[in-house]
């Protein structure tokens, strides 16, 4: 499939903006998505790292969605031709913690746009940057490929780290991977249509959120180390999960006592994603 690249980059420096409040109910959902114990949240409780994906949601029109759940792109976002897309990684630099009843604007810019060939065929590369009032500075990667061959195998992925002072072993059935669609409100339907996720984009199963990747994997830091000052953190996605299989959340704390490695690891123990964390 033709890429126009020049064309694409013409959405560099396009921006959006969109004003939410940090509402409780949203917290308590995700606190029970993820099995945790925590006390109802209250105003002006902070907001745990990334749970600002919680907010500042897609309000698409039903009839302007495109077949996998997305909006038709060519508005915000550039209008790529190829068909599957996938989050490639994201990094993250609070600057301060996001308040319960807090009412923040978003504002998202088109930062860059990048083509490239690879082994799969040719793939482009959007990053979208985001800040978050004072408070956070994002910024989103997102991966298009072209869709899937016939007979096409993954490729393997390379062997994680084996051990970790944090490990946290997680079932991603149809159930969670609901409920997160659900809170994040994201219809992308390889994440709970099985039949689209296998017939159409020939994966061999329902697949796994980046963002829930990340989200878990933010979420063991916080189970391990629940008093950290985070100032950053930045994850990349390095071969996609299923919910045909468990996988564990890991984490190893680096001498220096202010860098965190975090890494999933999937059940043959490849590497699924690779992240760092870094404290105050």
């Amino acid at each position: 499939m033709k890429v126009d690249i020049k064309s694409l980059q013409s959405w560099i420096g396009k921006t959006e903006t969109r004003t939410d409040q940090i509402t409780m109910a949203p917290i308590a959902a995700l606190s029970a998505t993820f099995d945790r114990d925590d006390p109802e949240p209250r105003p002006g409780d902070p907001l745990p790292p990334l749970w600002h994906w919680l907010y500042f949601l897609p309000r698409d029109r039903q009839s302007d969605l495109a077949p996998d759940g997305h909006v038709r792109r060519g508005g915000f976002l550039p209008a790529v031709p190829l068909p599957r897309r996938l989050w490639a990684g994201n990094k993250q630099e609070f600057r301060r913690p996001l308040r319960v009843g807090e009412v923040v604007t978003r504002t998202s810019r088109i930062a860059d746009v990048q083509y490239k060939e690879g082994r799969s065929g040719p793939l482009v590369f959007v990053r979208v940057r985001h800040e978050i009032g004072d408070a956070l500075v994002e910024e989103h990667e997102i991966a298009y490929r072209e869709e899937a061959k016939p007979g096409e195998v993954l490729p393997s992925a390379a062997s994680a780290q084996d051990r970790a002072q944090w490990e946290r072993t997680i079932r991603p059935d149809d159930v969670l991977l609901f409920r997160y669609s659900a809170l994040t409100f994201n219809g992308h339907r390889i994440h709970y249509d099985r039949r689209y996720a296998t017939e159409v984009e020939g994966y061999p199963g329902l697949v796994v959120h980046g963002p829930l990747i990340a989200s878990l994997l933010a979420d063991l830091l916080r189970r391990n180390l629940p008093n950290a000052d985070l100032a950053g953190l930045s994850f990349r996605a390095m071969s996609s999960l299923f919910d045909t299989a468990s996988f564990t959340v890991c984490g190893q704390p680096e001498a220096d006592g202010k860098t965190i490695h975090l890494w999933a690891r999937n059940a043959r123990g490849g590497l699924a994603m690779d992240a760092t964390a870094t404290l105050r």
